[in-house]
């Protein structure tokens, strides 16, 4: 044997014969179930209510509530009357998981895509306008007990999973991205509610855990780097201005007049938008490692860590940070908590849900002693995230959504609940 043909032989040997650099396996696997980009261009339908399964986040505008139900669409309740909220009707979204609503006009995310749907008739709820291909390509849960079989995001977006026996050439290693389906807000309400109707002007209120924002004529998304900013000159039809990267574990966002304050995995950022299309990097105050939102009031900001799920973390308090140097952000105090989520605050009151420890009511007049001013506790609530309005909290929990009367906060009276069926 020729030297030269030994030396192949045993670079063959040592790399595996791995020249082409695949095989061939089989095994039971979560094997994906795809919408096509056709469909999901189509797939936008009114259709009667129906029951909260898996209900996400929560939205106000004038008398109206908004429930997310993860990747599947939108409840829209009638609260005209919050002693007896109406069920009114549902909107089919694939792969919903934020909104945000600027005068008659639903801004949603549908996977990859950014839908504007026209809710002046919420009798006749029409889409006017889509903005394809925006959002990163994100997986729907599935079940750990399996691996994932090879996605072909040429064939659609994921819409399920079905456990099956795969065959599989394998010849690169797929590292998928999935959706995170938590509960979010952006503080820009500028409507009345003192009327029914969705009305022609203003914005509605979120829940302090979304990724979608509007100021002035701009709406605001964020994903886990990047934020992108549309034009709504025409509120109708969005218009894709620009995006850039932001940072990196993004999981909220939170305006509050000319600024952006961003909850991240690591910290919270500031921007400038009084340029509202070009943002502009201020400042950012570091933590450990723990899923967080942002809220902020006058010159505090607010934020809860939480460990568990992918925060990589254990982690669980609320921080209360001076932005009084909106330069040079620091910390205040900490306090520990159970499994803090979402939060609201109207005047001096802080409204704090802490997972299955429930929700926490507090007075923060003095914000290095908010511990010691709890107002009241409703551990019976695995709560996820509130909005506090015109002294009625509207909040969204694992079992379903509750309101309270808060305008007396020595007598907070429960108004209504809507259950989560199974």
């Amino acid at each position: 044997m020729k030297k030269t043909n030994i030396i192949l032989l045993i670079l063959l040997m040592l790399t595996g014969f791995s020249c082409e650099d695949k095989y061939v396996r089989v095994f039971v696997a979560n094997s994906p179930i795809y919408m096509t980009y056709d469909e999901l261009a189509q797939a936008v339908d009114q259709i009667e209510s129906r029951d909260p399964r898996n209900p996400g986040k929560l939205y106000f505008k004038d008398d109206y509530i908004f429930i997310v139900e993860q990747l599947e669409g939108i409840h829209i309740i009638d609260n005209s009357d919050p002693l007896n909220p109406v069920n009114q009707t549902f909107i089919e979204i694939p792969g919903v998981v934020d909104i945000a609503i600027k005068g008659t006009n639903l801004y949603a995310d549908s996977y990859v895509d950014l839908v504007t749907l026209d809710i002046s008739n919420l009798d006749a709820i029409t889409e006017t306008h889509r903005n394809k291909d925006i959002f990163p390509y994100v997986l729907p849960p599935y079940n750990e007990d399996y691996p994932l079989a090879k996605i072909d995001e040429e064939k659609g977006v994921v819409v399920g999973w079905e456990i099956k026996s795969v065959r599989e050439e394998i010849r690169d290693i797929y590292y998928p991205v999935f959706a995170e389906f938590d509960f979010a807000r952006v503080n820009t309400f500028g409507g009345s509610s003192s009327y029914a109707g969705i009305s022609g002007s203003g914005f509605g209120i979120g829940g302090s855990m979304t990724r979608f924002g509007l100021y002035e004529d701009v709406l605001y998304t964020v994903d886990a780097a990047k934020l992108h900013i549309f034009s709504v000159n025409d509120p109708a039809e969005p218009e894709l201005y620009t995006d850039f990267y932001a940072g990196w574990n993004i999981e909220t966002m939170y305006l509050l007049g000319d600024k952006m304050f961003l909850g991240t995995q690591n910290g919270m950022r500031i921007y400038d938008i009084s340029n509202e299309l070009s943002p502009m990097y201020i400042s950012e105050f570091w933590h450990v490692t723990s899923c967080d939102p942002v809220i902020v009031k006058d010159d505090l900001a607010y934020v809860t860590l939480r460990g568990g799920t992918n925060c990589w973390n254990n982690v669980n308090e609320l921080d209360v940070i001076s932005i009084e140097d909106i330069n040079n952000p620091t910390l205040l105090k900490r306090y520990p908590m159970t499994n803090p989520h979402g939060l609201g605050i109207d005047g001096e009151t802080l409204f704090l849900c802490d997972g299955n420890a429930g929700l926490k009511i507090f007075d923060i007049n003095d914000p290095l002693t908010i511990d010691e001013n709890q107002i009241a506790s409703f551990s019976n609530i695995n709560a996820f995230d509130v909005i506090p309005i015109n002294g009625v909290l509207l909040l969204i929990g694992e079992d379903g959504f509750y309101q309270y009367d808060y305008s007396d906060l020595q007598n907070i009276q429960f108004l209504s609940r809507i259950d989560v069926v199974e």
